[in-house]
């Protein structure tokens, strides 16, 4: 059965994986704050997502752009004339509402983003749709997404700037510098994970789609020649990321083109990467984008700036082409929970039935490695628990301590947080210099009947030797 969305959110709160922001003070909608558990997992997705686009490859290079920027990059990009989406406003409680997204919940189409506010209207009208209270609503109008501000002593138009709507700008506007002081020859890319903010109005199913969040890009530069060619790898390069890096079940990931009146009027070819968020459906988690060389073309244009590239095999002078890929952390991070999330029926050494919850991620993704439990917390038993768990922590282990209630009970705590390994400090522990170590996914103990030396706790924390 698929997991629906409020087991995900109880889950993600009550084990701190994600809070509501502001909750003491009744919250504030779309924005969350990561909580000690969520943190690790956030990080280790950073450096697997990091180490997949990045530092495994010889032809990338990462940056981490400032929050704000000149106000003409928004008009060059066409942010601030065409960054919209279309608003309807509830015509009794004056409340407005997403139009695309009353369309799709009424269930009359998918992606209705593309279509024209006209359009909007009529497939409205045909279908008699009224807002989430139950009332007509206007006709649509176009509503930009930017979020303002002013910078300086005074707050007049002079001073007004804008957040980022998207990461990907700076990457475009230090794209010459970078390809400078690097020395690289095309293809090259550039990598950066950078925050975004979006005055969304519809704002709903937690964090995939909140107003403030990161966005994880690969800018690829090459020749116009070779872009078709660069489009392509990177597709099967961002299945593969999903499928193989982060471990996701193929029967829950998709592709799904852009219609021609989705894309980008620049956009010569554009894909979606969906994922099945459980009762929810498939949905977007990150597009893959030929751009063609219209970025850089606007920004050269707009700043005045020559921003080409010479070639120095073909003598010639041109703005590269670009293949983005643009994915937003925020849905990485859930899909993460929706696909390791799992309940199962186990049985109690007691021979009764129980249910067990386990978030299942990979030994890289899990969020603790492995966790220490002294039997008891005399006797020596916690004073030597305390001693290992220091000492893996100096060597840089995630690992984490617990010494409440029964084996039994911190057991399931651990599975539930994800940790792969519980190793277990018991009086021959103080004896022999042995202690037992148990596998999540099985819940059997390694070693020798069921000990293993405490100095080889270690050696079991690698990737290589989970599951095995």
């Amino acid at each position: 059965m698929a997991t629906n969305l409020e087991t995900i959110v109880n889950f993600s709160t009550q084990k701190g994986f994600v809070f509501p922001s502001s909750d003491i003070y009744g919250g504030f909608a779309a924005t969350y704050d990561f909580g000690p558990v969520g943190i690790l997992l956030k990080k280790n997705l950073e450096a697997a997502w990091r180490y997949w686009n990045v530092t495994s490859r010889t032809d990338m290079v990462e940056i981490e752009g400032a929050i704000f920027m000149h106000p003409k990059v928004w008009e060059a990009s066409g942010h601030i004339g065409g960054f919209s989406d279309l608003l309807v406003e509830d015509l009794v409680s004056h409340r407005r509402f997403r139009a695309d997204h009353l369309i799709e919940d009424a269930g009359v189409m998918e992606n209705a983003g593309a279509l024209t506010p006209e359009q909007v209207d009529d497939v409205i009208a045909e279908h008699k749709i009224k807002s989430p209270d139950g009332n007509s609503v206007s006709k649509a109008k176009r509503f930009n997404l930017l979020v303002k501000t002013h910078l300086g002593p005074v707050e007049d138009d002079s001073s007004l700037v804008y957040l980022k709507g998207e990461s990907c700008q700076n990457i475009y506007l230090d794209w010459k510098a970078t390809q400078m002081v690097t020395r690289r020859k095309l293809p090259f890319g550039i990598a950066q994970i950078g925050k975004a903010f979006r005055n969304e109005i519809t704002v709903k199913q937690f964090l995939f789609r909140t107003r403030e969040f990161e966005q994880m890009d690969v800018q690829f530069f090459c020749k116009p020649s070779e872009a078709d060619a660069q489009y392509e790898a990177w597709k099967s390069n961002r299945w593969d990321f999903y499928t193989k890096c982060i471990g996701l079940k193929e029967e829950n990931v998709r592709w799904r083109q852009h219609e021609l009146d989705e894309r980008a009027f620049y956009a010569q070819d554009a894909w979606d990467i969906e994922y099945k968020f459980g009762e929810i459906g498939f949905k977007e988690v990150e597009g893959v984008h030929h751009r063609g060389s219209y970025d850089l073309d606007q920004h050269a244009k707009f700043s005045g700036q020559d921003l080409s590239y010479f070639d120095p095999e073909t003598k010639e002078r041109y703005n590269p082409f670009i293949v983005e890929c643009s994915g937003g952390f925020n849905r990485l991070f859930l899909l993460t929970l929706f696909e390791f999330y799992r309940e199962e029926e186990v049985t109690t050494a007691k021979g009764e039935k129980e249910t067990r919850i386990v978030f299942g991620a990979p030994y890289d993704l899990a969020p603790f490695k492995i966790a220490i439990l002294p039997l008891m917390k005399k006797d020596g038993l916690a004073d030597k628990a305390w001693e290992l768990y220091e000492g893996l922590r100096k060597q840089g282990i995630s690992a984490d301590y617990d010494e409440s209630g029964s084996i039994g009970k911190r057991y399931r705590r651990q599975d539930e947080i994800g940790t792969p390994w519980c190793v277990t400090i018991d009086y021959d522990t103080l004896e022999s210099g042995t202690v037992t170590l148990r596998h999540r996914d099985s819940m059997e103990q390694v070693g020798e009947g069921g000990r293993i030396a405490i100095a080889d706790v270690a050696k079991y924390l690698s990737k290589e030797q989970f599951g095995k």
